[in-house]
């Protein structure tokens, strides 16, 4: 692929400008591999890919500070890895094995980090979305600075719960972070087929909540929308919403074969759009990477996938005993 001509140099130290691209090529990398699981049926039940969205939860990270949390929707594989998740763990979990997050339990749409602030992945369509205004709400009435990014896609946007949410995290100034990942595509409908607006982040003026729409093929431009959106958080001045218009390059699922789409369009995002490609663009323009240095981070990268897929294989099932714990707590009766 040609270099795209870069004219803009980014206010950004060279480290950083590698770590993105770490960050990202990880998650690809990451789902790449779960993909080839998925087709020898190691993977089981539904399994949504991340790939060409990886702009939107690095560039977001970037932005969150220690003990922010995170709640998505079942596109969530990225927004593990992004927020420091072990992939170790997150293969096994997809995998079903012992060894996962959720002990195999969950599988690629329910699992969570505690220790990680990341409250899950949710199979419900929008369902998680007042839950990450709850999460939002713990940290307000803790009075604890902390702020809560809560992604969902344009298709969830659609949803009645969505609104309720928005409603009550601008009547109670609620730190949260509302980021709609636009891929375009609901399931196979498109955007302009399914939503009556053509920028849906406009949808929260009629709470008084502000927002933007951002390049979500530029992991910078995230960064620096992300960055104004937390600050408006932090200073107590409610929720913000962010529309991140991104792609993703697979079907909706692995089972999606995507006839709703040409494969013309798909190559044309990914020769003059790709956002891992852009910031390969910014190292070498930059004199900041060579040919080799980059090529040495795919093949550690590779490494590391490649080792999360062999400890998946080499964790056990979960016992049959497992499915009955972690569902019921016994809780002492209170005196009256």
């Amino acid at each position: 692929m040609a270099a795209r001509k870069t004219t803009k140099k980014p206010n950004i130290s060279a480290d950083e400008l590698k770590q993105y691209y770490r960050d990202m090529l990880l998650i690809r990398r990451f789902e790449e591999k779960a993909g080839q699981l998925y087709g020898m049926g190691l993977i089981g039940g539904f399994c949504h890919l991340y790939i060409g969205q990886e702009a939107v939860v690095v560039g977001l990270e970037a932005a969150a500070e220690e003990g922010d949390k995170r709640v998505t929707t079942y596109r969530d594989h990225g927004h593990m890895l992004a927020c420091g998740m072990n992939p170790d763990g997150v293969m096994a979990e997809l995998t079903g094995r012992e060894g996962g997050y959720s002990k195999g339990k969950g599988g690629s749409m329910h699992m969570f980090s505690t220790d990680k602030h990341f409250y899950g992945g949710h199979g419900i369509v929008g369902a998680n979305v007042p839950l990450g205004a709850g999460l939002a709400f713990a940290d307000k009435y803790l009075e604890n600075g902390r702020v809560t990014f809560t992604y969902f896609g344009d298709g969830a946007a659609n949803q009645g719960q969505v609104y309720e949410t928005f409603n009550m995290a601008a009547l109670w100034k609620l730190p949260v972070v509302f980021v709609i990942e636009n891929n375009q595509y609901a399931m196979g409908t498109s955007q302009k087929r399914s939503t009556s607006t053509p920028d849906i982040y406009t949808r929260g003026e009629a709470f008084g909540i502000p927002g933007e729409a951002v390049d979500g093929m530029d992991v910078l431009a995230v960064k620096e929308a992300g960055q104004k959106a937390v600050k408006h958080c932090r200073d107590g001045k409610g929720p913000y919403i962010l529309e991140v218009k991104t792609y993703r390059y697979r079907g909706h699922s692995m089972s999606d074969p995507a006839k709703y789409r040409t494969r013309e369009e798909v190559q044309k995002i990914r020769e003059e759009k790709d956002a891992i490609e852009h910031v390969r663009d910014l190292l070498l323009a930059g004199d900041h990477a060579t040919e080799e240095d980059l090529k040495a981070i795919d093949k550690e990268i590779k490494g590391i996938v490649n080792a999360s897929a062999d400890f998946a294989k080499d964790s056990p099932e979960p016992a049959t005993e497992e499915l009955w714990t972690d569902i019921i707590t016994d809780v002492a009766p209170q005196n009256a």
